[in-house]
This record gives C-alpha cells, sequence and structure tokens, in this order.
C-alpha cells in the first residue's frame, strides 16, 4: 500500500464559468497532520467536497488508500474511513451532547439505520460515545442539549461525531472558525492530542497562521485555485509566492473559466 493516504491527481472543478479548483494534486502521507491554507476565495472548502465526496470534479481523480474513491457518494467514502467537520456546526440541537455521539457511532455500525431499536441494545455505541466526550472534553456536559454549548463546545462536538465514526482520515474545515479567542487553545490542545496519539491522519483547512505553524507537519497554500506551494511549515513561511498570495499578489487571482458564476472558499 502507499505511503500516501490520500491523493489528488489534477482535480478540477468548476462553478458555470468560474474554475474553483484547478489541476490539484497533493499526496498526504498517513498518520502526519496536513494543512491547507490560502486567502480567501481560494478553492479551499471545494476541495474538501471533492474529496469527501459532496461535489463531483469537474476532471481529475481522488485516491484514498490507493482506490480511486472519486465521484463516489459522501456516505460510501466515509464508510471507507474518511470523517469531516465542517465550518458550520452541524448538530442535533434538540437531543443531548452524548446521544449526537452515539448517533454518530451507530450510523458506523450495522444498526446505522435502524432508528427504533430500544437503547438497552445500543450499550456498545452509548460506551464508544462516552470515549469520545472524554477526549475531546465534552463528559461533563454530556446530557446538556447540544443547543446549550457554547461555541466552543459546539466545535469540540462536532470534531467528536466525526471520532465517533471511527475515521482513519480527518477532515477538519476551520475547527476554530467562529471560536472566540479565550476558546481556541482548547481547541488546540484537542488537536495536538489527536496528532500526539498517531492513529489518524489530519487534513484541516485553517486561517489562523499561528496555529497552522504550530501544529502542522506539512502545509498546502491554495491561490486562485490553484496549488502555489507544498511542504514543511519553515518552507511556506519563507516561500515569496506565498507571500505575494497573502498579501493579495497576481497569484492570489482566480482565474474564471468563462463569464462568471459563483465560487466557494
Amino acid at each position: 500500500m502507499s505511503e500516501f493516504i490520500l491523493e489528488t491527481r489534477d482535480l478540477a472543478k468548476n462553478f458555470g464559468g468560474l474554475a474553483a479548483n484547478q489541476g490539484i494534486s497533493l499526496r498526504v502521507p498517513a498518520r502526519t497532520f496536513y494543512t491547507v491554507i490560502g486567502p480567501n476565495g481560494a478553492g479551499k472548502t471545494t476541495l474538501f467536497n471533492l474529496i469527501s465526496g459532496a461535489h463531483r470534479p469537474t476532471s481529475g481523480q481522488v485516491f484514498f488508500r490507493g482506490e480511486d474513491i472519486t465521484g463516489l457518494p459522501p456516505h460510501l467514502i466515509a464508510r471507507r474511513g474518511v470523517g469531516r467537520s465542517f465550518q458550520i456546526t452541524n448538530l442535533f440541537p434538540n437531543l443531548k451532547v452524548l446521544e449526537n455521539v452515539r448517533l454518530a457511532a451507530q450510523a458506523r455500525g450495522r444498526e446505522g439505520h435502524k432508528l427504533w431499536l430500544h437503547a438497552d441494545s445500543l450499550h456498545g455505541y452509548r460506551e464508544a460515545a462516552e470515549r469520545v466526550l472524554e477526549e475531546v472534553g465534552l463528559a461533563a456536559k454530556r446530557h446538556l442539549p447540544a443547543s446549550g454549548l457554547s461555541h466552543g463546545d459546539k466545535r469540540k462536538l462536532e470534531i467528536g461525531l466525526a471520532l465517533a465514526a471511527q475515521p482513519v482520515l480527518l477532515l477538519l474545515d476551520e475547527p476554530t472558525a467562529g471560536m472566540s479567542h479565550e476558546e481556541v487553545p482548547s481547541i488546540i490542545d484537542l488537536l495536538r492530542r489527536l496528532k500526539e496519539r498517531g492513529q489518524i491522519t489530519i487534513l484541516m483547512v485553517e486561517h489562523k497562521m499561528d496555529i497552522v505553524m504550530s501544529i502542522s507537519d506539512r502545509v498546502a497554500v491554495l491561490a486562485g485555485g490553484r496549488v502555489i506551494a507544498e511542504g514543511t511549515p519553515a518552507e511556506i513561511s519563507a516561500n515569496p509566492a506565498v507571500q505575494a498570495a497573502y498579501l493579495g499578489g497576481a497569484a492570489a487571482e482566480p482565474r474564471p473559466a468563462s463569464p462568471a458564476a459563483g465560487q466557494e472558499d
């Protein structure tokens, strides 16, 4: 098996006349912390959507653990071991924190679509959910409704939902988005613990450069829908093309394929 758990080959996505991703080729080594950065409109979320199956690529391929998963629906990609959190929290607000995670764990198992089972038959999933809540620091809030959590705790819970499915690749789309300055350290601590555990590969999109440079093993930079640099945090920090992109230089300009349509970040 390849040492790269995820590969994209010449991946491209057009929305109407605008090329959101253009020929993106990345190779993510297994059990590393790999981050994708870039200015707003660079195509980062579109890339995540292509990897997770939310969008079909216009051209190119996605390989996960050596298997071509290009264009598979999200649920089949998830069952292969790809978990994802989103920029906007995606929870069951009226259910307890524990029940949110239990349902995520159950969705991974044979009873995933059996919604009317008696709770006594789901002890294994409840125990798995309890372990996840310990890991993300929400065990003490297990019986609260998800709607009662702070924004920072909702972000932790969403990561917990992804972890409950036991992924081998975890996609984190701006895990600190919308968090207060005081809430960010707890998320950083969680990410460090996941990294140090060394059991999963993490692919993250993040805007906070201090987090990116302190926790990432490798960093890829998108601008205008293209990869303009890839390397270690030190190499990225010293790269003139990256500096130009973040200062609004020519490298950051998107290239429409024809008269424009909408583009995702």
